[in-house]
């Protein structure tokens, strides 16, 4: 078991409230819902971030994504699951959960431009940056889950 690391919700609020505006902002953006949820999920997977990812999971189901897609999501290059569109999304959200290897591709931003113009774009960008803040500080800090038996 990790050790108890400092609840930055506690003892930071104004920021924490900070990043609660802009996770509220790209709630509501005209992003598809699903996207937003296969966007965390994958992004908390690349992370290793299992706090997030048994949360993720979990809303996405209560929105009706199949477990089939969600077990699929690890692999979504070699499955059939997944459209174009979603192909997009999910590449955009590797290329910038791992920027620092090779940054965002030409190809994959004009893909992702193409299938949902400048406004959606930018807010799947923000989705994308949102998760990989969020995967940051549950990380950091040890967030865990309960375990249902």
């Amino acid at each position: 078991m990790q050790q108890k690391r400092i609840n930055i919700q506690e003892l930071e609020r104004n920021s924490y409230k900070a990043m609660l505006t802009t996770e509220s902002y790209v709630k509501n953006s005209q992003m598809p819902e699903f996207f937003r949820e296969l966007i965390k999920i994958r992004a908390s997977q690349i992370n290793g971030c299992a706090y997030c990812i048994d949360m993720y999971t979990e809303e996405a189901l209560t929105l009706g994504e199949t477990e089939r897609r969600i077990f699929a999501l690890s692999a979504w290059k070699e499955s059939p699951l997944f459209s174009e569109e979603e192909r997009a999304v999910l590449q955009l959200t590797e290329e910038i959960t791992l920027i620092s290897k090779n940054g965002v591709s030409d190809e994959t931003y004009e893909k992702v431009l193409k299938f949902f113009g400048e406004r959606v774009l930018a807010q799947i960008m923000m989705q994308i940056v949102m998760i990989n803040s969020w995967n940051r500080i549950a990380i950091s800090t040890h967030q865990v889950f309960e375990a249902v038996s």
